[in-house]
C-alpha cells in the first residue's frame, strides 16, 4: 500500500500534469485566436484591385454593416470587424453606396464609411449595363428588358417574382408598401405594379435580388408621400396601385387620367364591373387592338369585364402621374360610367348612359 504521502506525490503530479495540459491548451487557444483575429484583419484579397459597390441601408448598425460587408466579400471575418471598430471607438458610419476593393485594408474601410457614402451607386467602371423599367409595363415585359440590357435571364427573373421567401423578406422590410399585396390571393405576381418606372445601373457584382430590390425600394421612397392619404380615403396600396396601372393605360393627360379615375370610382360605388379591356388582355397575357365577346368572358379574376371590384392587384407598373390622379379624382359628382377615346385624335369622350356612351361609340366607328 501507498504511504499518504505517496499518494499526496501522485495527486500532485496529476494536477500539475492537469495544470499543464490547460496551460498549452490556453497557449495554442491563444496563438490560434491570435492568428485569426490577425488575418481577419488583413485585407480580403490583397491581389484583388476590382471595384466592388456596397450598398449600406438607412438605418444599419454596426453590426448590419459588418455582415453586409462580409457577405459582399470585402472583410473576412464581421466578428472582428466590430472588435475592431470598437477598440478603436469608431461608431459614426453612414449609410449610402460604397466602392470598396478587396484589396482594402481594415482601416482604409472604415475611414470611406466615417467619410459617407452616395445616394447611388457610384458605377464608374463597374456598370455593365442598366435597366430601363417604363410606365405602363408588366413584369413579364420587365423580364424582357432585364434579360436585354443584362447577364441575368428572364427565366430567373420570373421565378424569382414567385419565390415566397424573398417576397417576404420584402415585405418585412417594407410592410407599408407590400402588405395589401401579400394578404391578396389568386394574385399573378405580387410585385405587379411595385417595380418603380425608373433607370437602374447594374455594375459588378450585383444580383437579380438586389437589382429587384433597389426597384421595390424605390416604389417605397416615392409613395412615402402618399401612405397617410391612402389611409385616410379607407384605400389599401394594393387597391390604389391597381387602378393606377389601368389609369395609366387609358388615359394620357392629367385631366383625363383624373377623370377616369372617377368613373372607376362611380362603377366601383355601385358595384358594377370596371369593364377596362386593359384587365382582359392582362388576363389574357396578350395585347390586341379590338377584343371579341370570347375574350371578355374568359374565366380568370383579372377580368374585369366579368368580375366588380378592383381585382387581384396591378396590370402594369403605373407613373407616379397616375398614382396622384387615382388619389385625385375629378367629376364624381358628373356621375359619368363610361368614356371612349376617339382613337384618331386622342379625344375622351364621357357619358352616363350605355346608350350615350353607344351613340358615341358609333359616331367615331369604334
Amino acid at each position: 500500500m501507498r504511504s499518504r504521502a505517496e499518494e499526496r506525490s501522485v495527486a500532485n503530479h496529476i494536477a500539475y500534469w492537469i495544470v499543464g495540459v490547460i496551460a498549452v491548451l490556453a497557449v495554442v487557444v491563444a496563438v490560434i485566436g491570435f492568428n485569426y483575429v490577425n488575418s481577419s484583419l488583413q485585407p480580403y484579397n490583397a491581389n484583388n484591385k476590382e471595384d466592388v459597390v456596397v450598398k449600406i441601408p438607412i438605418g444599419s448598425s454596426s453590426k448590419d454593416i459588418a455582415k453586409t460587408l462580409e457577405k459582399d466579400k470585402i472583410i473576412k471575418s464581421a466578428s472582428v470587424f466590430n472588435l475592431y471598430i470598437k477598440a478603436q471607438n469608431y461608431n459614426d458610419f453612414q449609410a449610402g453606396y460604397y466602392t470598396f476593393k478587396q484589396s482594402m485594408d481594415m482601416s482604409s474601410i472604415v475611414k470611406q464609411l466615417q467619410k459617407g457614402g452616395s445616394a447611388e451607386p457610384n458605377t464608374s467602371g463597374t456598370a455593365t449595363n442598366s435597366v430601363l423599367v417604363r410606365e405602363g409595363v408588366t413584369i413579364d415585359q420587365i423580364g424582357d428588358q432585364i434579360q436585354k440590357s443584362t447577364n441575368f435571364k428572364k427565366s430567373d427573373f420570373l421565378k424569382l417574382m414567385k419565390n415566397e421567401s424573398f417576397l417576404k423578406g420584402l415585405q418585412k422590410k417594407y410592410p407599408e408598401l407590400l402588405d395589401s399585396s401579400m394578404a391578396k390571393k389568386n394574385v399573378r405576381y405580387h410585385l405587379e405594379g411595385y417595380l418603380f418606372p425608373a433607370t437602374y445601373s447594374v455594375y459588378k457584382g450585383l444580383t437579380l435580388k438586389e437589382l429587384v430590390t433597389q426597384m421595390v425600394e424605390k416604389e417605397n421612397e416615392e409613395l412615402q408621400p402618399y401612405y397617410s392619404t391612402i389611409k385616410e380615403k379607407g384605400y389599401t396600396v394594393q387597391q390604389v396601385l391597381t387602378l393606377a396601372s389601368l389609369v395609366e393605360r387609358e388615359g394620357v393627360t392629367n385631366t383625363d387620367r383624373k377623370k377616369i379615375a372617377g368613373v372607376f370610382y362611380n362603377r366601383i360605388a355601385i358595384n358594377i364591373p370596371i369593364q377596362s379591356d386593359i384587365s382582359v388582355m392582362y388576363a389574357l397575357n396578350t395585347h390586341k387592338t379590338h377584343l371579341t365577346n370570347k375574350d371578355t368572358a374568359v374565366k380568370s379574376p383579372y377580368n374585369l369585364y366579368k368580375n366588380a371590384g378592383y381585382g387581384p392587384g396591378p396590370f402594369n407598373t403605373p407613373s407616379l402621374q397616375s398614382i396622384e390622379a387615382t388619389l385625385n379624382p375629378s367629376d364624381r359628382d358628373q356621375n359619368y360610367l363610361y368614356f371612349v377615346a376617339n382613337l384618331k385624335t386622342g379625344k375622351v369622350y364621357y357619358s352616363h348612359t350605355l346608350d350615350e356612351h353607344e351613340n358615341k361609340s358609333s359616331s367615331l366607328g369604334q
